[in-house]
Order: structure tokens, then C-alpha cells, then sequence
């Protein structure tokens, strides 16, 4: 019998290994992506009310076309990796992606279920919340979005009333979909197959983060207060743990997708009402405190659901913490490992920067 081999040597090699994997697909999205960012401005005028919600839609089917396509690419080019790597047995990952997607009509009412109480009792008291009680948090989310510009892909937000509706029909809906496709759809749902699952939810969080963290780097925004960057960065790896973890255990991806599309659209009225200079107050009474209610009343029905859904939640969370025992872990490597997730987090978010942006 062979020497077994050390719990960081595992650590590392497993990150490693499915960081290569995360930059073959990267570079399949940057090749799917020359698509809606040279040969669309070609075939349609850039200032046209039509262009950003059709550059947001060609955008969502490359990402969900690329990354099948790259997932078995790589799944030939790494097969001796794959076999001493992957935890469980590993099948082909293009049809595990492409099964996040499976609604049928047995699975469906449970599948919005998850959606609708994801928007009601996370997204939803998480954003009133915020905006409410870091009222500049609104402007700086209207300012970093970009809603003005030549180069900006979000001038809808600068529209009058009907295009921005016509607008918001669709480009939230694409948003959602080409994020949660990347993040929880890939990155969560591949990474808890070369580790455990946790790490994976934390790994995909931290880039979801940075994602949006990172938005204090663009020109608008440039030079304002780093706490709401922070605040956003926050928000958003909170979510993106809650999502990730949902993904994990019911292997679902339009509960999530939902969920997200409808808190996009929320948004955009917050923020269009903002730059047009409507209080917030607005949103608050004719918008958020009556969703607020539906979330109580939602809570109180499926009360015996979530607070079964949260227990198991919480002890797999915990479970991040302690000894991976598949490994062998000691304590020293549990605090390595933790240190390693949050680093690769950080390297997958700068690879994207430099493939992707």
C-alpha cells in the first residue's frame, strides 16, 4: 500500500488542478463572448433601444452554450487528474451542468417554491434593509452601475419610463442567468467535486463578492467611500453562500435564477427611481414593506421547511471549520485550507478579470 499523501499536498493539488480547469473555461467564455462584443455592434446600431437588451440576451446564451462545450474539453484534457481528484465518481460534468436546468412538471411548484422564499425572506429584507439604513448606499449602487456613457451596456437606466420597462422585461433576467450559470451553475457545482462542498460554496462567494466589490475600481464611482464597496462586497458573499448552498443540495439552478431575475428587477426600479430623483420613500411604502408582509406570511407557512432547511444549512456551514477527515486533516490544515479558499477565491476573481473583462 502507498504512502498516503499529505493533507496540504491535497489541499493544494485539488485547488490547483480545478483552477486549470476554471481557466479552460474562462477561455472558452472569452471566445464565445467576441460574439455579442464585436459582431453585434456590426449587425445593430450601439445607440438603438433594442441593442443593450439583445447584447444582454447573446450574452446569457454564449456563457450557458461555453461552458458545457469547455466542460468536456477539459474533461478529456485533465482525465488523469480527474481520477485521482475527484472525491465522488465522476461522470460527465457537461450533463451535470446541463441538468441544474431540468425542470419537469413533478419537480416544478417545488422548484418555484425555493425561488419565491429566496426572494421573500433573502434578497429582498437583505436590499430594504441596506438602502434604508445606508441611504448614500442607493446612489452609489446607481453611480457604479454605469447608467451614462458611450461605453456603458446599462444606459436604459437614463431612459424615459416605457423603454426602461421594455427594457427590465429582459435584461434582468439575462444578468441573472449568465451570473448564476458562472457562479453557482460552474464554479459551486464542479469545485464540490474536486472538494468538499463547503469549500466550494466559499471559493464561488468570495469571487461572487469581489464581483461586486470590485466596481469601486470603475471610473464613476472612482474615488468614493470604499465602506459601500465593502457593504456590497458583503451583501453579496452572504448571498452567495445562501444560494450556493441551495444549489448544492437540490441541484437545482432556477430557484436561484428566479429568485435573482425578480431582484433585479426591484432593483432596477430603485435605482431608476433614484436617478430620477423619486425618494426612496416610494419604494419603501408601495413596494417593499408590501413584500415585506408577503415574507412574514410565507415564513409562517413553510415555517417547518426553513427551519429544517436552516438547521441543515448551519451544520454544513460549521462543519467548514472542523477537521476534513476524507483528507486526513489536522488543525493546522483545517486553517490552511480555509486560508487556501479565500486565495484561490481571489486568483479565479483576477483570472476572470483578465479573461473575461
Amino acid at each position: 500500500m502507498g504512502r498516503r499523501e499529505s493533507p496540504l499536498k491535497t489541499i493544494l493539488r485539488q485547488r490547483f488542478y480545478f483552477l486549470f480547469e476554471v481557466l479552460i473555461i474562462f477561455l472558452g467564455i472569452f471566445i464565445f463572448m467576441l460574439i455579442p462584443t464585436f459582431l453585434l455592434p456590426f449587425l445593430i446600431n450601439s445607440s438603438s433601444v433594442i441593442f443593450e437588451p439583445l447584447y444582454y440576451l447573446v450574452k446569457a446564451v454564449m456563457i450557458v452554450v461555453a461552458i458545457p462545450i469547455f466542460l468536456y474539453i477539459a474533461y478529456f484534457m485533465m482525465e488523469k487528474q480527474r481520477k485521482k481528484l475527484i472525491l465522488d465518481e465522476d461522470t460527465n460534468p457537461s450533463k451535470k451542468f446541463l441538468n441544474l436546468f431540468k425542470i419537469t412538471r413533478k419537480n416544478f411548484k417545488f422548484q418555484l417554491l425555493y425561488g419565491i422564499l429566496l426572494l421573500f425572506l433573502i434578497f429582498i429584507p437583505l436590499d430594504f434593509f441596506t438602502y434604508l439604513l445606508v441611504p448614500d448606499m442607493l446612489d452609489f449602487v446607481s453611480t457604479a452601475l454605469q447608467p451614462s456613457g458611450e461605453s456603458s451596456l446599462n444606459n436604459y437606466f437614463g431612459e424615459n419610463y416605457i423603454i426602461f420597462l421594455l427594457s427590465i422585461v429582459l435584461i434582468p433576467l439575462c444578468v441573472a442567468i449568465y451570473e448564476e450559470s458562472l457562479t453557482r451553475g460552474f464554479l459551486t457545482s464542479r469545485g464540490s467535486e474536486y472538494f468538499n462542498k463547503m469549500s466550494a460554496v466559499i471559493i464561488t462567494s468570495f469571487f461572487f463578492g469581489l464581483g461586486h466589490f470590485s466596481y469601486i475600481f470603475t471610473a464613476p464611482p472612482f474615488g468614493l467611500s470604499i465602506t459601500f464597496s465593502i457593504i456590497w462586497f458583503l451583501q453579496t458573499f452572504l448571498v452567495g453562500i445562501v444560494l450556493s448552498m441551495v444549489v448544492l443540495r437540490r441541484h437545482w439552478i432556477f430557484p436561484v435564477i428566479f429568485a435573482h431575475t425578480l431582484n433585479n428587477v426591484i432593483t432596477s426600479f430603485s435605482i431608476w427611481n433614484n436617478i430620477n430623483h423619486i425618494d426612496f420613500s416610494f419604494m419603501t411604502f408601495y413596494v417593499y414593506i408590501p413584500l415585506l408582509i408577503i415574507g412574514v406570511l410565507l415564513l409562517i407557512w413553510q415555517f417547518s421547511r426553513i427551519k429544517e432547511s436552516l438547521a441543515i444549512g448551519w451544520t454544513e456551514f460549521k462543519s467548514y471549520f472542523t477537521r476534513d477527515k476524507t483528507i486526513g486533516e489536522g488543525t493546522l490544515d483545517t486553517v490552511v485550507r480555509i486560508m487556501m479558499d479565500f486565495l484561490f477565491g481571489l486568483l479565479i476573481f483576477l483570472i476572470g478579470v483578465i479573461i473575461l473583462l
